[in-house]
């Protein structure tokens, strides 16, 4: 007989999301009744089979867990691989993911989450793409991580690759959830890309033990906490029966905005993200279509991070020239151009560097505003 272990609150979140018939909204139920994580594990049968929704077959799991779960050998996997796991009871649990209807028992970290992760866009789509699909993929991410928004994927070949490397690229912040154990990394060609994620520049995250493959199910499972822990969700290229539609539809369920990429209307890849636009996803060209949106989305004390209280930054000579140029009132991109002493085309092209800086911001008509 196994030894009894003396457990911590998340040890027991460990054991109870490795039982095969325990779920989040079952541990929810439970957490009710019990208080905390660790009285469920230790609950007579009796006591479990009273609660609505907890059968015999789930109370005699519970009540035997330690036959079923090797805690011990988990941890030490935890340990020798570098991760962590948090719980809701985490201040770096996603305060978003917190709202949804299954929020994940444990969260597994391999690297690091900072507060800059509360604010997140997911970027996804389908694994086989077009170039012009990859491309916009990279760029978009590039210019949301730049504007200080974390990019979240699924590490999956295609869209997702495409979107970490964009978020790196710009030197930001990108989380990567997988739909397997940290120990069972997929696709495994992305085994560098993982590693150059969580050195720095985000983390690897799952909800599942170290040792779980993937299959048919975690993918749909990992799908929900991408959705979940974004703001919204941009489809960059998807064909008609892609996984990035069933999590557009989960986001949709979770109240988060749905932004897609318009494709060719031939392109067999990109069936589905112009479906998504038909049905009413907004049309996304450049990061400004979802930074505007995410203007009025997010709360007073929630707004994106070093945008409004970071100082100014350096800027090159041009730039500056450009910024200084915009008076304290709407300036037409003429004015711009002549107080500036710079070519229409040299402007225009440094005001969008500028935008996407969050420094300026056009309105209609051509017109521009510095941001305070």
């Amino acid at each position: 007989m196994k030894e009894k272990l003396t457990m911590n609150s998340t040890e027991a979140c460990i054991a109870l999301n490795m039982l095969p018939t325990m779920g989040p909204v079952r541990l929810r139920k439970l957490l009710e009744v019990f208080g905390t994580p660790e009285r469920i594990l230790s609950a007579k049968r009796s006591e479990l089979r009273g609660i609505e929704g907890i059968g015999n077959e789930v109370a005699e799991q519970i009540a035997n867990w330690d036959s079923t779960v090797d805690l011990a050998a988990e941890l030490q996997r935890i340990r020798d691989f570098g991760a962590e796991v948090i719980t809701a009871e985490s201040p770096m649990y996603p305060r978003q993911l917190r709202e949804i209807h299954a929020p994940p028992i444990v969260l597994y970290l391999w690297g690091e989450l900072t507060e800059r992760d509360q604010h997140a866009i997911a970027v996804i789509g389908s694994r086989r793409t077009s170039h012009y699909g990859a491309e916009s993929a990279k760029k978009l991410s590039y210019q949301l991580a730049y504007a200080g928004l974390t990019v979240i994927s699924g590490l999956a070949r295609g869209i997702d690759t495409a979107a970490h490397h964009g978020a790196l690229a710009a030197k930001g912040r990108t989380i990567a959830v997988i739909g397997s154990g940290l120990t069972k990394l997929y696709p495994p060609e992305n085994a560098a890309l993982a590693e150059k994620i969580r050195s720095g520049n985000g983390a690897i995250v799952s909800e599942f033990s170290m040792a779980i493959e993937p299959d048919r199910q975690t993918f749909p499972m990992r799908n929900r906490i991408i959705s979940g822990w974004s703001h919204g969700i941009l489809v960059v290229e998807a064909g008609a029966n892609s996984g990035a539609l069933i999590t557009a539809s989960q986001a949709i369920e979770q109240g988060r905005s749905v932004y897609a990429v318009p494709g060719h209307i031939n392109a067999p890849t990109a069936i589905g993200s112009n479906r998504l636009i038909q049905q009413g996803a907004k049309l996304v060209m450049d990061a400004s279509d979802i930074l505007d949106d995410l203007e009025i989305l997010l709360p007073e004390k929630a707004k994106l991070p070093e945008a409004a209280v970071r100082p100014l930054p350096q800027l090159a000579e041009e730039e500056r020239r450009v910024y200084d140029a915009i008076r304290a009132t709407e300036t037409p991109i003429d004015q711009i151009s002549a107080a500036s002493e710079l070519p229409a085309a040299t402007v225009s092209s440094l005001l969008l560097q500028l935008e996407l800086k969050r420094l300026v911001k056009q309105l209609p008509g051509k017109y521009f505003v510095k941001i305070s």
